[in-house]
């Protein structure tokens, strides 16, 4: 069986992520700031000292890093890379601020996007986080950064990411990207990414 970090997990496991993990194949180590979601290892992204280096598989953060700095985006990302053994990838989903500007543009800021579990969603809730978690006292759902499709790509290179696949889903207003620690060829990534990515 393969460990995998689910970086950010909120109430969610593996059973609830879109695909590629959710199987028995996968064993689930649940990572999350908030004590509250009882995960497995509480902690930041920016310090994960509490997870052995080269100890996972894989990783999977979805919608987690536009909750730090833009300052520290550098620092979790070499997080992630420093638990990943040799082999190991990264599945990372977050807002697309490219898409969400352009509703921002038509002046959208307040109009309802798309309905998520937690409900619709405007453009507000995706630049400055979930309003009504917020408001409900759930400070850590505020979003202090964010990407575009390009920026995404060079902050994963710029942290020791070789290889990488992924894109714009317009329809989520959301960008995915498969980034592994070494090369590989682009063969492999056409073949793994549809596995991992929506």
């Amino acid at each position: 069986m393969k460990n995998f970090l689910h970086v950010g997990c909120g109430p969610q496991t593996k059973w609830n992520i879109q695909k590629g993990f959710n199987s028995e194949q996968w064993r689930e180590v649940r990572f999350d700031i908030d004590a509250a979601v009882k995960p497995d290892i509480v902690g930041a992204m920016t310090d994960m000292s509490l997870v052995a280096t080269g100890s996972m598989d894989a990783l999977y953060s979805s919608h987690n890093i536009e909750h730090i700095f833009a300052h520290e985006v550098p620092i979790a990302l070499r997080e992630f890379h420093r638990v990943l053994n040799p082999e190991g990838f990264v599945v990372i989903t977050c807002p697309d601020l490219q898409t969400v500007c352009e509703a921002v543009a038509h002046d959208k800021l307040l109009e309802s996007l798309y309905v998520s579990a937690s409900g619709p969603i405007a453009a507000i809730d995706i630049l400055f986080g979930h309003r009504a978690s917020m408001a409900g006292g759930n400070q850590h759902m505020a979003h202090k950064c964010g990407f575009t499709y390009s920026t995404l790509q060079v902050a994963f290179l710029e942290a020791g990411f070789a290889s990488m696949i992924g894109g714009r889903r317009l329809a989520g207003f959301d960008l995915w990207l498969l980034a592994y620690r070494t090369s590989r060829s682009e063969e492999f990534l056409r073949e793994t990414g549809p596995i991992y990515l929506p």
